[in-house]
């Protein structure tokens, strides 16, 4: 599958004709095993929850390459080219908004996920961790059933489904950091993706809100540990806690992350 995927212009042939070529490198192109430049990855927040929208755009404001909008994640919504599902540690996707992306992609996407999970991952994709499934969309073709996508993700196709858990099971995480975990590895799991020689690049990656349904983590909460993850694993920013000198300084980061009531940036006050 991931020769097929190599190439751009196979996105316009639907999976049911017999004649995708494979293209293969040519030898003497020095060039094909080199890994390609970093990309500038836009991330597309987009919730249902009033709250939280408004919780992003305070903490995002300004920042060029994080958007923000107000609505359901498929109808009327931008295109983009990974949808992260905030599923469970064991790929079931088949409540809150999960639900709606299998029904949208069709089931054997969970069961894809799901023998990734069982192969790649000894059974468990743990909170911190994520993997990046084809949903194959590209290849569907013209079909009554997908006639009117044009209403959906401005009907452009979303090439790959990022599963990061925000919990093991379903239930209360809201006093975790589980938002700010999901985010890092979903940021740092399509660096590497985008970091692989011939992959289909991630440019735009469409996220709702993380452990804010079933996990109850309150809306400003996790727009604050997913901004923290984004200034760190995105923008490079905070090498103090990318690499501490000491555990003060992320326990205090921990704890800020866990509060309720701290918000703007984090500061380290080092103990004289």
């Amino acid at each position: 599958m991931d020769a097929i995927l190599a190439d751009n212009s196979d996105f316009k042939v639907g999976i049911k004709h017999k004649d995708i070529k494979i293209k293969k490198p040519a030898l003497e192109d020095s060039t094909q095993n080199l890994a390609p430049e970093p990309l500038g990855v836009v991330y597309k927040l987009r919730d249902i929850n009033k709250e939280l929208v408004e919780a992003w755009a305070k903490e995002f404001e300004g920042y060029e390459r994080v958007i923000v909008s107000e609505g359901d994640i498929f109808k009327n919504a931008p295109a983009a080219d990974a949808i992260v599902s905030p599923a469970n540690s064991f790929g079931f996707m088949d409540g809150g908004i999960d639900m709606a992306l299998s029904r949208h992609f069709g089931w054997q996407l969970m069961d894809r996920l799901q023998e990734m999970i069982r192969t790649e991952k000894n059974g468990e994709l743990l909170v911190g961790d994520a993997l990046i499934v084809p949903t194959c969309q590209q290849f569907w073709g013209k079909s009554d059933r997908n006639s009117c996508w044009g209403a959906y993700n401005q009907g452009a196709p979303i090439k790959f489904l990022i599963s990061a858990p925000t919990m093991r099971v379903p239930e209360d995480v809201s006093n975790t950091i589980n938002s700010y975990l999901a985010f890092r590895a979903i940021i740092l799991t399509v660096q590497q993706h985008n970091s692989k020689p011939g992959a289909i690049p991630i440019r735009s990656v469409l996220c709702s809100g993380l452990a804010t349904s079933v996990g109850c983590m309150p809306p400003k909460k996790c727009a604050k540990q997913m901004k923290n993850a984004y200034d760190i694993y995105e923008e490079g920013m905070r090498d103090d806690l990318r690499n501490p000198d000491s555990l003060g300084i992320v326990w205090d980061h921990h704890r800020f992350m866990q509060s309720s009531s701290e918000f703007g940036e984090f500061v380290y006050q080092e103990d004289s």
